[in-house]
């Protein structure tokens, strides 16, 4: 299945000020900030890496999984369901958590 491309432009508008780069990736799109992944599209799913104490966190939230797209969950990430994510304010929050933790990262 491919990428949301409604999500996709929703994201693209939070997105924009914030330095990502956009890529695809995984058959979806991928944003990136000074080289490490930082937010993502897989099918419907927002994907994020917000780090392993966030993301232990961000699953005890309805409509949030484990990012797992290869039958074995990353740690550190989460994919948000499309039900999660319905309104502006909650797709930038999420987007927030995921910044926030790659600004940490030292460049790629």
């Amino acid at each position: 299945m491919p990428y949301d491309p409604g999500l996709a432009e929703r994201l693209n508008e939070i997105v924009d000020h914030s330095g990502l780069e956009e890529i695809r990736m995984f058959g979806g799109l991928g944003y990136m900030l000074k080289g490490n992944m930082c937010v993502g599209i897989y099918e419907e799913f927002l994907i994020l890496r917000v780090g392993v104490e966030t993301a232990e966190k961000i699953l005890l939230e309805p409509h949030a999984l484990p990012m797992d797209i290869t039958g074995r969950a990353m740690r550190g990430w989460a994919k948000i369901a499309p039900e999660g994510i319905v309104e502006d304010e909650d797709l930038e929050r999420y987007c927030g958590f995921a910044v926030d933790f790659v600004r940490t990262l030292p460049p790629k």
